[in-house]
C-alpha cells in the first residue's frame, strides 16, 4: 500500500517526474524525489518508473511508497549546546570556536552535526530520508557566531533558498565582526574580487583574476585601535555577505592587506606586528588561538510560517579581551 498517490494536473504536462513530485509534494525537496525514483519506490499505471526525468502526463496517477526514515549515519553525541531559538522546524544556535559543523575527514566525531542528532532527537524528521540536520550554512571550525539549522526537508528547502539568494530578495542578512590588522580605507566600503583554489595551495581560497565565482563584501569600520603616535594597529569591522564563498570575509580582508587577526592561513606574515604590540594587548591577541571573527546577526524568515526572525550575539570572552587591550593603546 502505498504512503501516498499524487496525480498530474494539465498544468503538470511535461514536467519532469522528480519536478513534480517536489512540486506536488512540500515536504520532499527535487533531491529526495530524485532518489525515491531511483530506489524503485514510484509507480505509475505502465510499473515501476525509475527514470527521474520521465515525462509526466495530465491525469496520470503516481503512488510514492515512502521507506522509514534511516538513521543518522553520525552518531548521536552529549556535547553541550547554547540554544538561542527552537521550534519543529528548525533551530538557531550560538556556535562556539573551536568545533567543526559536519563530520568530514579528521573530525568524524565531537561535530556539531553529532551533537544536533543527540540534542533533537525524534524531532528530526529527516532530510533526504535521513534523520538528520539540515546544514544550510557553516562557520569554520574557529569562527564563532549564530547558526540556524534545519529539522525537515520543507524547513530545509525554505531556508536554503533564502541563503542562496544571500538576501537580494530582502529578509536574511548576515553580520560578522571581525578584528582586522591595520585600517580599512576607505572606512565603509565594498571587495570584490572572484574567489577561487588557489593556484599553489589546494588547502587556501584566493582572489582570482580570471578564475573562481563572484563574490562581494561589503564592510565599515566600527572601531581604529591605537594611532596616537603611530598608524593605527587595529580595527573592529563589520561586514556583510554578498555571496557565500568558502573563507570569503577571510579571504577578502586579507587580499586589500587588513587580514583577519589571528588568522593561521590568511594572516601569517603579519605576526611581527603582534610583537610590536605592547605586552598586555600582546598577551590578548596570542590567547585568541583563532582567527577572530563572529557571526554577530543572522536573521532570516521562518520558512513554514513566514515570520521574521533575528538574533545576535555578543563577541565572546577571547574577542572581547582583545578588543578592550587593543583599545588601551
Amino acid at each position: 500500500m502505498p504512503n501516498r498517490l499524487l496525480t498530474a494536473q494539465e498544468a503538470h504536462r511535461g514536467l519532469r517526474l522528480d519536478r513534480f513530485i517536489a512540486a506536488a509534494s512540500p515536504d520532499l525537496s527535487r533531491s529526495r524525489a530524485r532518489d525515491l525514483i531511483k530506489h524503485g519506490q514510484v509507480r505509475g499505471s505502465a510499473g515501476t518508473i525509475v527514470e527521474p526525468d520521465y515525462r509526466v502526463k495530465p491525469a496520470e496517477i503516481f503512488a510514492l511508497s515512502m521507506p522509514e526514515l534511516q538513521p543518522a549515519e553520525p552518531e548521536p553525541e552529549n556535547i553541550a549546546l547554547k540554544v538561542l531559538y527552537e521550534d519543529d522546524a528548525l533551530i538557531v544556535l550560538d556556535k562556539p570556536a573551536g568545533i567543526v559543523v559536519h563530520p568530514a575527514a579528521g573530525n568524524w566525531t565531537g561535530t556539531l552535526v553529532n551533537a544536533l542528532i543527540a540534542h533533537c532527537g525524534d524531532s528530526l524528521s529527516g532530510i533526504g530520508g535521513v534523520k538528520r540536520p539540515g546544514i544550510v550554512h557553516r562557520l569554520d571550525k574557529d569562527t564563532s557566531g549564530v547558526m540556524v539549522v534545519a529539522k525537515h526537508d520543507t524547513a530545509h528547502r525554505g531556508l536554503a533558498a533564502q541563503f542562496a539568494d544571500h538576501g537580494r530578495s530582502g529578509g536574511l542578512e548576515r553580520r560578522y565582526h571581525a578584528l582586522t590588522w591595520g585600517v580599512l580605507r576607505p572606512a565603509k566600503g565594498a571587495i570584490e574580487g572572484n574567489i577561487g583554489r588557489h593556484p599553489s595551495n589546494r588547502l587556501k581560497m584566493a582572489v582570482l583574476e580570471s578564475a573562481g565565482k563572484p563574490a562581494i563584501t561589503t564592510y565599515s569600520s566600527l572601531t581604529r585601535f591605537g594611532g596616537q603616535n603611530a598608524a593605527p594597529a587595529a580595527s573592529l569591522v563589520e561586514c556583510r555577505l554578498e555571496t557565500g564563498r568558502t573563507h570569503q570575509i577571510r579571504v577578502h580582508l586579507a587580499h586589500i592587506g587588513n587580514p583577519v587577526i589571528g588568522d593561521p592561513v590568511y594572516g601569517g606574515g603579519f605576526r611581527s606586528k603582534t610583537r610590536a604590540l605592547p605586552e598586555a594587548a600582546r598577551f590578548a591577541i596570542m590567547s585568541l588561538k583563532r582567527q577572530a571573527l563572529h557571526a554577530a546577526v543572522l536573521g532570516f524568515h521562518h520558512p513554514t510560517t513566514g515570520r521574521y526572525l533575528q538574533f545576535e550575539s555578543e563577541l565572546p570572552a577571547d574577542m572581547r579581551e582583545a578588543v578592550e587591550a587593543l583599545t588601551k593603546l
